[in-house]
């Protein structure tokens, strides 16, 4: 990197605060007829959509595009140029500027939490899409620069602005259907395998900058993006990708504020051949004391030879939650209340959350975050909940089915779910006893802390507390103090 990228973070972090108290002084509540200066960081999937949802909001303007990608840069700013906003491949380009009053950062995972405390110093406003950090330390991390600088910021789990669905959650909390007893989170979604290549660095990029502050490495993967989801070093797997967004709702209508106390993961990658670390079948015990929740991820078709996926009482990307009077049932198009027979009792339509954005934008404008209907703290617990599976699994060995029902005899719905999973790998001609499922150790969590405190088998806390912290590589260091 030349020199200016090199400059000191802290010297940068310090004049950007500096600066910015200074202008936002007569600001700190804007006025309806104040245009708000937003700037996406990271033009993929997410962010274009984004890039499209805020350039049609009254009262908002794209102030800046950035990617680290020139290629894509060019490609999806097209309709911006000549506008006056601010391209740039550097993200410190835009959170230095001025001129911006919010930051949206949709680039890899590894990159969000270090963006959003830099931007939250440098006195701007952050939506981060989930999930909003790469470890279990970050995140809190996050919340602290937010509070500390009086910024908001709002995480992408957008399903906690659906109104259908935050009317789903009033009813089951209200006890209509008795004691929450347990929960099921499938997440069945079709992945192909990204395949290998001979080891590579682009060049039509600063794959440094890419990197950032994961480990400098060539690339091994035909595609740059997207698939950087399924490497620990960039991204979080589907536990982390998508299927937090079912998780997210499922913590929000059990009501749970906190890690659970205690958590065990198995899972593997089965049926592709390529360079890929993360798991595409995966089960993740949260062993909350109340009830516990299982999330399940499954990457692989029915069957061998199929393009159809598996479900769950109709679910294959949703919740369904387990009473002692009956289940709720759903997510993407809103969801039934059943009764103990399967009887449909009521149905609460979903909308999406489409007013996600609109949400975080109005938070800006009246400078309250009480309104935020999927604060950073909320988003730092379900991403730091996905983390701890993530963490068993990488701690974990292959081990035999029997051993497997063992180590998961605490939750009948996790021994049941993982029969399910080995019938699932059957199916598709995946043999449990010849290519053995990774299992992690059981972790102890002091809830009060977040830290893992306690772990079964031949894995250390040293090793465990390694990935719960993260590491950073210079100059992209997360500061010990916000």
């Amino acid at each position: 990197m030349n020199s200016k990228r090199t400059h000191s973070r802290r010297s940068f972090i310090k004049h950007a605060v500096l600066t910015s108290t200074v202008l936002c002084a007569g600001r700190n509540v804007l006025g309806a007829n104040d245009d708000i200066r937003v700037a996406i960081i990271g033009l993929g999937g997410k962010g274009r959509g984004h890039l499209g949802t805020f350039a049609k909001m009254d009262g908002v303007r794209i102030a800046g595009l950035c990617d680290v990608d020139p290629k894509r840069l060019n490609e999806r700013g097209e309709d911006f140029k000549g506008t006056g906003a601010f391209f740039t491949t550097d993200a410190r380009k835009i959170i230095e500027r001025q001129d911006i009053d919010a930051v949206v950062i949709a680039t890899c995972d590894h990159w969000h939490a270090l963006l959003a405390v830099w931007a939250c110093q440098a006195g701007k406003d952050v939506y981060v899409e989930k999930p909003v950090s790469h470890n279990i330390l970050e995140g809190r991390k996050m919340i602290q620069a937010a509070k500390k600088y009086g910024r908001i910021m709002q995480a992408g789990t957008q399903y906690r602005s659906d109104e259908g669905l935050a009317e789903a959650v009033e009813y089951v909390q209200s006890g209509k259907l008795g004691k929450i007893l347990r929960a099921h989170v499938p997440w069945y979604e079709r992945r192909p395998g990204i395949g290998r290549v001979a080891p590579y660095t682009p060049d039509w990029l600063d794959y440094d900058l890419y990197c950032g502050p994961g480990e400098l490495k060539p690339l091994r993967r035909k595609k740059l993006h997207y698939d950087w989801h399924w490497l620990w070093n960039t991204g979080t797997g589907d536990l982390g990708n998508s299927g937090i967004h079912a998780f997210d709702f499922c913590r929000w209508m059990m009501g749970y504020m906190s890690l659970p106390s205690r958590a065990i993961c198995v899972g593997g990658r089965f049926g592709v051949d390529d360079v890929a670390e993360t798991p595409n079948t995966q089960l993740t015990l949260l062993d909350y004391d109340d009830a516990p929740i299982v999330i399940e991820d499954r990457n692989l078709s029915d069957k061998k030879g199929s393009r159809n996926l598996d479900h769950v009482l109709g679910v294959r990307e949703g919740v369904i939650v387990t009473c002692e009077g009956g289940y709720f049932a759903g997510l993407r198009a809103g969801g039934w209340v059943y009764d103990s027979d399967g009887k449909k009792v009521k149905q609460f339509a979903g909308g999406g959350g489409g007013n996600h954005t609109a949400n975080f934008i109005e938070a800006v404008r009246r400078r309250d975050a009480s309104i935020l209907k999927a604060p950073i703290e909320q988003g730092h617990i379900s991403s730091a909940c996905c983390h701890l599976g993530n963490i068993s699994y990488r701690l974990g060995a292959p081990a035999t089915p029997d051993r497997i029902r063992a180590a998961l005899k605490r939750s009948d719905l996790a021994g049941e779910v993982f029969d399910s999973i080995a019938q699932h790998l059957k199916a598709n001609e995946v043999d449990l006893s010849k290519n053995a499922a990774t299992l992690g150790p059981l972790m102890t969590v002091d809830t009060a802390t977040e830290e893992i405190v306690g772990l079964e088998g031949a894995a250390t806390l040293t090793q465990a507390k390694k990935l719960a912290h993260g590491t950073y590589r210079k100059p992209f260091v997360m500061p010990n103090e916000v």
